[in-house]
C-alpha cells in the first residue's frame, strides 16, 4: 500500500515538473541563437572577464562551444554571486535567457576540471 502511494506520488511529480516547465533547455553556444525564454548554456568562458556583478552593468565576458568547432561566441552579463573558479578557459553552466543578442545569466556554475580529468599515473 505504501508503495503504492509513493509511485502515485513521484508520477504526479513527473507530470508536474513537465508540463510546469520545471525543465528548460540546454543548448550550446553555437546553437543558442533562436531560442526564447529560460535556457541553460554549457560552454567555455573566452577573452577578458570584465565588470562587477553587484552593478547595474553587470559581470561582462564570453562563452564559445566547449570543443570550440565552431567559432560563435555569445556575450554574457551575470548579476549574482560568482563562483571563485570563474576565469577564461574554465567551462561553464550558465541559466538565463537570451535578449538581443546578450544572453542575461541569472545562476552561474564552473565546472572543475579536476573532478573530470583522468588520474595521473605515477
Amino acid at each position: 500500500m505504501i508503495a503504492l502511494s509513493v509511485a502515485g506520488l513521484l508520477a504526479v511529480f513527473l507530470l508536474y515538473t513537465s508540463v510546469a516547465g520545471g525543465s528548460q533547455a540546454s543548448v550550446k553556444p553555437s546553437t543558442l541563437a533562436g531560442h526564447t525564454g529560460p535556457v541553460s548554456v554549457t560552454g567555455k568562458v573566452v577573452g577578458k572577464i570584465r565588470g562587477d556583478a553587484h552593478t547595474r552593468a553587470g559581470l561582462r565576458f564570453a562563452m564559445r562551444d566547449i570543443e570550440g568547432s565552431s567559432g560563435v561566441r555569445v556575450p554574457v552579463v551575470f548579476h549574482g554571486t560568482v563562483p571563485d573558479m570563474l576565469k577564461p578557459g574554465r567551462d561553464v553552466v550558465a541559466d538565463g535567457e537570451l535578449r538581443n543578442g546578450v544572453f542575461h545569466a541569472d545562476a552561474l556554475v564552473t565546472k572543475c576540471p579536476s573532478k573530470y580529468s583522468a588520474a595521473k599515473k605515477t
